[in-house]
């Protein structure tokens, strides 16, 4: 089975009150709105300031301190604690997702993120993220759909547009889109990427997926 997953590290920062966004892969969102704990592929567009009051956000930076450190029921605690006292901050309700969904809690993962894109619907690593727990969950349909906003809100979101490739490849039964999806992120790759080439001529030639896993879904 084909897995685009980018080994889930927690990226943490100092958060800002700010403008939402960030610029590459090494730079995780800046907010307490828009953190969240995966790998961020491409920038996402700049948002009005949104005012976070200091003891909000120094409950952001414990649970993130906690994260980092390893002590995830702590920062679990704090997370939920933000999002039930600020439930329109769509960051803690992502973190809390992806949290749940590493612990094997499916379905108290996807209504995280579902609440997550309902409190911020403009940030597209949301959505990605929703779509890799729907898609966990065998709700293709509605990975699809996530997969599908994550991309009309970032049309170069190259995570989002890999995962939707391997849905139609793995689970949709749809090669002639998966193909399109797969040299989609190639171009948005930088060097490209042998694997997803070596998916591309395995289609072309219309041989069976791999039984291995070669990569994660992109987080």
């Amino acid at each position: 089975m084909r897995f685009a997953d980018g080994s889930l590290r927690f990226f943490v920062a100092a958060l800002c009150a700010g403008v939402a966004g960030c610029a590459s892969v090494t730079e995780p969102l800046k907010s307490v709105k828009d953190a969240v704990v995966a790998p961020v592929v491409s920038a996402a567009p700049p948002e009005p300031e949104v005012v976070v009051s200091p003891a909000v956000q120094r409950a952001y930076d414990d649970a993130l301190r906690a994260l980092r450190a390893g002590r995830v029921d702590e920062a679990e605690r704090g997370l939920r604690a933000i999002a039930k006292s600020n439930p329109e901050l769509g960051g803690p309700h992502a973190n809390l997702g992806v949290l749940y969904r590493q612990s094997g809690k499916l379905p108290e993962a996807a209504a995280a993120l579902e609440l997550a894109v309902r409190a911020n619907p403009t940030q597209p690593i949301y959505f990605n993220q929703l779509g890799v727990t729907y898609r966990q969950q065998g709700q293709f349909t509605k990975a699809r759909e996530a997969y599908e906003k994550a991309i009309e809100l970032d049309p170069n979101y190259a995570s989002a547009q890999l995962n939707l490739g391997i849905l139609h490849d793995l689970y949709l039964a749809d090669g002639k889109r998966a193909l399109e999806l797969y040299d989609r992120d190639l171009a948005l790759s930088s060097g490209g990427d042998a694997t997803v080439t070596k998916w591309i001529a395995d289609l072309k030639n219309r041989k069976p997926a791999p039984i291995t896993v070669s990569k994660k879904e992109m987080e």
